[in-house]
Parts: C-alpha cells; sequence; structure tokens
C-alpha cells in the first residue's frame, strides 16, 4: 500500500471514528434492572437476555394513548421474533395517568387490547426518577447517550444485548421506520 493509500485508509478510519465516538459505547445493560409488573410481580429484565426490548413511558388520558394501538400490532407482529415491548406508565405530564394498576390495566385491555407487559407507574424525570430511566436518560450510566423525558409515548431502544440503541420521541408512531428497521436489523 502506497503513501496515499495509508493516507486515505487512516481518513476513512478517522471518519468513521467520530460517527462512532459521537454515539458512544454501551458501557452497560438493561439486565441489572428489575421492575414490578401491574401486577404486582417482580419482572428481572435478564429473563429478556436475546430479545430487542421496546420501553415506552404510557399514559391513559394522553393525545398519544391511541399509540396503544399501534403498539399492540407490533408487539403481536414480532414478539416470536425476539421482541417485547415493556409499558411504564407514568403520570408526570399534565397527570394524564391519574388511575391505580387495576384502573390502568383494565383501561389499556378494554380500549386496547394490549397484551404487553405493563409495569407499576413510575416517574421517569425529576429528583423521584425511577433507576431504569435514570440509566435509559443518562450517557454515563448507559454509554451511549443522554436524554429527557419530553411527554408520554416517548420510546427507548434496547438491543439483544440489553444495551441502549437510541430513542425516538413521542410523536414517532411505533410503527416509524426507524423502530421497524431497528427491529428487523436493516
Amino acid at each position: 500500500m502506497g503513501r496515499y493509500g495509508i493516507t486515505l485508509w487512516l481518513v476513512v478510519v478517522s471518519f468513521f471514528s467520530i460517527f462512532a465516538y459521537k454515539k458512544g459505547t454501551p458501557s452497560s445493560s438493561v439486565y441489572q434492572f428489575k421492575a414490578k409488573t401491574i401486577d404486582g410481580e417482580i419482572l428481572d429484565l435478564a429473563s429478556l437476555k436475546g430479545k430487542k426490548i421496546l420501553i415506552v413511558n404510557t399514559a391513559s388520558k394522553c393525545g398519544f394513548t391511541p399509540q396503544f394501538k399501534q403498539l399492540e400490532e407490533l408487539y403481536q407482529k414480532y414478539k416470536d421474533k425476539n421482541f417485547v415491548i415493556i409499558g411504564f406508565p407514568c403520570n408526570q405530564f399534565a397527570h394524564q395517568d391519574p388511575g391505580s394498576s387495576s384502573e390502568i390495566k383494565e383501561f389499556c385491555t378494554r380500549n386496547y387490547g394490549v397484551s404487553f407487559p405493563m409495569m407499576e407507574k413510575i416517574h421517569v424525570k425529576g429528583d423521584s426518577i425511577s433507576d431504569i430511566y435514570a440509566w435509559l436518560t443518562s450517557k454515563k450510566k448507559n454509554g451511549v447517550e443522554s436524554s429527557s423525558v419530553k411527554w408520554n409515548f416517548q420510546k427507548y431502544m434496547i438491543d439483544e444485548n440489553g444495551f441502549l440503541v437510541g430513542h425516538v420521541g413521542s410523536v414517532k408512531k411505533p410503527d416509524c421506520s426507524e423502530i421497524v428497521n431497528w427491529i428487523e436489523g436493516k
């Protein structure tokens, strides 16, 4: 390889290194967490090893609440292909999920046929932020990116090894190309 070939190779490697550095490298996995289901049982996220996980903060009385329908459709389409959705109800945005666990479960089941795992209500921001959302939103903890949960139905993508891949905002529907391409490995 000549002098120009080596120079070109170094430029290409440097170029891709910039993008790899910008996104970050996973430093810990979601498997360290346990969450309480809406039925009061403990879900050890380590039991989901090998599956892609979509984590969503949900609410029953939000303009984005109809996304439950698309989330359930996505879950039904891919659940047999090592994919799971986990819903975390949250009442921090305009008090749009004030109900009890049983009320939230009944609402989700009756109106949207939700069968993917739903957890107990948690905090996704502020001083009382849950451990899992502290990890999802802090690059210091997840190694990939920092974010803040802006509203209900923000979606976090976790790969088969338990590492954060990224997130999409509330406005993007669960069946958007970014999420579907990620699930399908495109």
